[in-house]
């Protein structure tokens, strides 16, 4: 398993050793290390900090995210070989912060990188309204670095956007109807020991949902919960994006149980037709069947004022962050600024009543 405990210190050492004993750097570099990105979002307290530690292994208390953050894990191949390395980035503040979205992913990162989305599912009316902003961002930004790259190397464009098509079979029914994300994207639904309370009509809708966005994007999706099998499988699927492991082949679409679909594994056919009747069905008949989705959806959890919305930008004016001693002291120094402002703004308004006297 990754080895997070190891510091920068040790990745040098480590890199100078690969370089002294590898040879020439071509050489060094088919058999040596190799590096990826995942990238965490979602729902504002979702879980995601939680999944990433099970997936180190470290047994710490999380903590609320502050704006983005990063921490990394270290995998050996063997017995004296290089360590692979995984970069683990996490958004915070939900939907508030969507800005920092450009930080990891770059046009150096981006044939590394993948996408983890982690949504509430104990809170079905914030779920589609969260999802849809976060994948929106996320995939305006992925193509623009795409078309920066194609400016200098049109070649290595054309690859990447060709890659997206890698976890969808040649032969599969639906490859002409949908439309990939254009990086590995993982769906996860979590806090699904809440959500198998719900009733039983609600839970399908959800599953229902989230399977045809899920495979209409070419992404996987899986449901956490604190089952020790369910664990098993999330770090499964997480060491897949981070290190290149197998994940699991296993395949559930029970909305009785927590979901496991990975990516070009699911059919339109097997997901059916939104759940609703054809009366309402046909209201929405010009639209998209994205947006069609969308609106038999919120027919059955209308949209509440989502929190992000309320986010401000500056995470030092959060209540999540307050930290008393920090505040009182940022609140004083405000005081006297303001203070100072005041008092600047007499002087010059004294100076411009002095020329106007000479």
């Amino acid at each position: 398993m990754p080895r997070p405990s190891d510091s920068l210190w040790d990745i040098a050492i480590g890199e100078v050793q690969r370089k002294e004993n590898g040879g020439n750097e071509d050489d060094s570099e088919g058999a040596g290390q190799s590096e990826r990105s995942v990238f965490f979002m979602g729902n504002k307290n979702g879980g995601k900090t939680t999944i990433i530690l099970r997936c180190l292994d470290r047994d710490e208390v999380p903590k609320p995210t502050l704006a983005l953050e990063y921490t990394f894990g270290r995998r050996a191949k063997g017995h004296n070989t290089p360590k692979d390395i995984a970069h683990f980035w996490e958004l915070g503040g939900g939907t508030s912060l969507l800005d920092l979205i450009r930080i990891p992913i770059t046009s150096e990162s981006i044939r590394s990188f993948s996408v983890v989305l982690v949504l509430d599912l104990s809170k079905p009316d914030e779920l589609w309204s969260s999802m849809e902003s976060l994948l929106h961002s996320t995939r305006n930004h992925v193509n623009k670095v795409i078309a920066d790259i194609g400016k200098t190397n049109s070649k290595l464009a054309n690859q990447i956007k060709q890659d997206v098509w890698k976890s969808m079979p040649k032969e599969h029914p639906d490859r002409e109807l949908i439309d990939p994300f254009p990086i590995p994207l993982l769906i996860t639904g979590s806090k699904y020991d809440i959500f198998q309370e719900f009733e039983s009509e609600k839970r399908k809708v959800v599953c229902k949902t989230l399977r045809f966005v899920s495979h209409y994007y070419g992404a996987s999706l899986m449901f956490t919960s604190k089952s020790e099998t369910v664990k098993a499988v999330t770090r499964s699927f997480i060491n897949h994006l981070a290190f290149g492991l197998d994940k699991s082949k296993s395949v559930s679409v029970d909305h009785n149980k927590p979901l496991l679909i990975p990516a070009g594994s699911d059919s339109l056919s097997q997901i059916g037709s939104p759940p609703a009747s054809s009366s309402d069905l046909r209201q929405f008949s010009g639209s998209t069947p994205m947006e069609l989705w969308k609106n038999v959806y919120k027919r059955f959890f209308p949209p509440q004022s989502v929190n992000d919305k309320k986010d401000v930008k500056d995470p030092a004016k959060d209540p999540q962050y307050a930290e008393s001693e920090i505040d009182s002291m940022r609140a004083q120094k405000d005081q006297e600024l303001e203070q100072y402002k005041r008092n600047a703004d007499k002087s010059w308004k004294s100076m411009g009543l002095d020329s106007r006297i000479r």
